[in-house]
């Protein structure tokens, strides 16, 4: 007997490469669906002809979704089913689909996810770093400059970070991520579920190097960095200041500072700072004196 579905929001995870990979319930509920939004809906329409769904559809997206909002908007207060899908994978990851989310609750409007596939999720899972703790920081800016200021700005976070990158970008970022994050652990994982699914594991310098020669590989990457270490002794404003003063005897701010994050795991920004100050003038004027001094 077909699912029957109360009116309202659906949000539909549809498969990221492999056909197949769709729910059961997902199935059900397109094929009841007053009207599917997409992100392309030539994309869309492809899925469903593989699985005998012929419903109608309407293109939402990041160039029409204010024009087109208050179109689903009103569909769904007259009480509709209204299904929401992307290209590949859960709707609202990287898209701006929670907008319509957001209206829907306002609204007074049931918002019902249907779980399935995740590209992030399903490069976490084979990608043998910590599962414990992650984050999904999404694409970075294509800019060096701004790539680097929000990668330091992710380097002290105690959880694997998983990105999404372009495959042009990727050497670059890679090369980003080495100086602001140290030789960490990572992985990159391209066309998940798909006939050419690869998964590149080693240290983000060796990863660097691999795609710097290679160039840019094909498909859609997701990229997992390990977490930073722990330091294994807690060190306290002093103890910092003479190791950044000793490595400033040996080299520039910026080579003292990588050296102490990689070596105590401190966000590299933080201590380049800091290293700066030393550099400019003397210990003693740059450190909170007590009452007794």
């Amino acid at each position: 007997m077909p699912a029957s579905f109360a009116p309202g929001l659906y949000v539909v995870a549809t498969p990221i490469g492999n056909a197949r990979d769709i729910t059961l319930r997902a199935l059900d509920l397109l094929q009841s669906a007053d009207v599917i939004a997409c992100e392309d809906t030539r994309v869309t329409r492809k899925l469903l002809i593989i699985h005998g769904i012929d419903r109608p559809t309407l293109a939402y997206h990041d160039h029409n979704a204010a024009r087109v909002r208050p179109r689903l908007m009103e569909r769904l207060i007259k009480g509709e089913i209204v299904a929401l899908v992307s290209d590949a994978g859960t709707p609202l990851i990287s898209d701006p689909g929670y907008r319509l989310v957001k209206e829907a609750h306002k609204a007074g409007v049931a918002v019902t996810a249907l779980p399935g596939a995740s590209a992030p999720l399903a490069a976490l899972a084979s990608a043998g770093l910590p599962t414990d703790k992650f984050l999904f920081a999404g694409f970075l800016p294509s800019k060096s400059v701004a790539r680097r200021r929000a990668l330091s700005e992710l380097a002290a976070i105690s959880a694997t970070l998983v990105f999404f990158e372009s495959a042009p970008r990727l050497a670059a970022s890679l090369t980003d991520m080495t100086a602001e994050l140290g030789p960490r652990e990572a992985a990159v994982l391209r066309e998940l579920t798909k006939k050419f699914e690869e998964a590149r594991h080693g240290n983000l310098p060796d990863l660097a190097s691999h795609y710097q020669a290679e160039g840019p590989p094909k498909g859609e990457i997701v990229v997992l960095v390990a977490p930073p270490e722990a330091p294994g002794v807690i060190l306290d404003e002093g103890q910092i200041d003479d190791l950044l003063l000793t490595a400033l005897d040996q080299g520039s701010v910026r080579d003292a500072a990588a050296a102490l994050a990689e070596r105590t795991g401190l966000p590299r920004r933080t201590l380049y700072n800091r290293a700066l100050a030393l550099r400019a003038g003397t210990r003693d004027d740059l450190r909170p004196r007590t009452e007794d001094e």
